[in-house]
């Protein structure tokens, strides 16, 4: 018997020393009062009624926050919220007051009621670079947010790494280090017209974690890094690879050549780039393609061009065509629109940015101008192909068809037989004599 009491004593120190510890919630909203937050930014009306807090569009005010009086870092977030039609809303966080006018920038979850827009969840950087993680990367979670209900909004940011939820819904996978640290506020919406104004946005049961955090585990979902050249965990179990390594010419070459161009490129700072030459196609150190050939992919990459620049990325690069130019495949144009004459060259645009050059116009998205821009290319096993732009698709078609036989029949492409029909081919960046720079080059082969 007292080597059985031993054997339970034993048994519940150990379970007792391994348990998982348990979730700590700490109010941030006491159903009461307001006390703990403050107004910053905009003159709109919160108010306390039957344990909610009440926000309250006004005339002739920019977007209002009713911010926290403390700054958080690493925590797991909750609140329940719902707004009236016809506005839309949001939850700041890890966010910051400008010096000076005080006005409030960073991440925001957004809050949007509207079925045919669906950017619930989504990741909006306010006052600073605009839309990081759009709803469209996640089609599945457009429909997450319930209209006239209380909708349960989830927030994690944990080190680099943040995630949303709404209605336990998996909306959003960003990793970013603009801001580690920052206000959590509760939005009102600046209103354009007469019928927005006293429209309301209500909040309750407002909680966060902020020790001991566990992570939510989450299935697959597209994942938007914006830490330069790095892959991270879901990338890697979802087959990402760095095609570029970021530091090396490993797996590229010259188009056209054994051997990487001895000039016209610069490897810096983890940054390649294309030197500035003559405007002109390939004429200094020319296009860079990777040694391998792929078939269906999905290829991400950031870039950033400088004023008037032109350049782009190919894909089914194929070497059997000899060129006096760039080399020959179905191209992601990347061209400053505004500058750059080509824009308005081709037909209905289809020389600008992010179209299937010369042969489809991208679909032109009014965003705030990035300083890095992300480009992504999908090539379906089945032949369907899409372009990408900042995580909005601008381009979708199927090569193959007889539209496109038809498209390229009318390109500067028609005389080049077969041309974006191979199996496989190079993934090329172009020297088109101007300074373009490119990063975070990833890939992943499709099945």
């Amino acid at each position: 018997m007292k080597h059985l009491k031993l054997v339970v004593l034993l048994l519940l120190v150990f379970q007792t020393g391994f348990a998982k510890p348990k979730e700590k919630w700490i109010k941030l909203f006491n159903g009461k009062d307001l006390t703990g937050w403050k107004l910053v930014n905009g003159s709109a009306s919160y108010q306390v009624v039957d344990g909610m807090i009440v926000g309250t569009c006004v005339k002739d005010s920019p977007n209002s926050f009713l911010a926290t009086e403390k700054e958080y870092g690493d925590f797991i977030f909750e609140v329940q919220i719902k707004i009236d039609a016809g506005i839309n809303s949001g939850i700041q966080f890890r966010s910051l007051q400008r010096e000076g006018d005080g006005r409030v920038n960073g991440y925001q979850m957004e809050v949007d009621h509207r079925p045919e827009r669906g950017w619930s969840g989504g990741i909006y950087d306010e006052a600073r670079r605009g839309w990081l993680y759009p709803v469209e990367l996640n089609p599945s979670a457009k429909a997450a947010y319930k209209w006239g209900e209380w909708n349960t909004y989830r927030i994690e940011c944990i080190g680099n790494t943040i995630r949303t939820w709404v209605n336990d819904v998996p909306v959003s996978y960003l990793v970013d280090n603009a801001s580690l640290k920052g206000l959590i506020g509760l939005q009102v919406h600046s209103v354009y017209n007469e019928e927005g104004l006293g429209k309301k946005t209500y909040w309750k049961n407002i909680r966060i974690q902020t020790e001991n955090l566990k992570p939510r585990p989450v299935a697959d979902i597209t994942v938007v890094n914006l830490i330069p050249n790095t892959l991270t965990d879901m990338e890697k179990q979802q087959g990402f690879s760095l095609l570029w390594d970021g530091a090396t010419t490993n797996g590229w070459r010259g188009a056209h050549k054994q051997t990487f161009p001895d000039k016209g490129w610069e490897i810096k700072d983890g940054v390649l780039s294309v030197l500035p030459s003559n405007g002109a196609e390939s004429t200094n150190g020319g296009d860079i393609i990777t040694n391998e050939k792929y078939g269906a992919f999905e290829l991400t990459f950031d870039f950033k061009f400088t004023e008037g620049a032109n350049s782009g990325v190919k894909y089914f690069v194929d070497e059997k065509y000899l060129s006096t130019g760039s080399a020959i495949g179905l191209e992601y144009q990347i061209l400053d629109d505004v500058r750059h004459p080509d824009a308005k060259e081709g037909v209905v645009g289809n020389r600008t940015l992010g179209s299937l050059y010369d042969l489809i116009p991208s679909l032109k998205i009014q965003d705030i101008p990035r300083v890095w821009n992300e480009g992504r290319i999908r090539v379906y096993p089945d032949g369907r192909i899409e372009h990408w732009l900042n995580g909005r698709k601008i381009v979708e078609y199927q090569r193959g068809t007889p539209i496109f036989y038809a498209l390229v029949a009318r390109s500067k492409y028609k005389d080049w037989e077969g041309f974006g029909m191979a199996a496989k081919g190079h993934i090329l960046l172009q020297d088109h004599g101007n300074a373009v720079s490119f990063r975070s080059i990833k890939i992943r082969e499709l099945k």
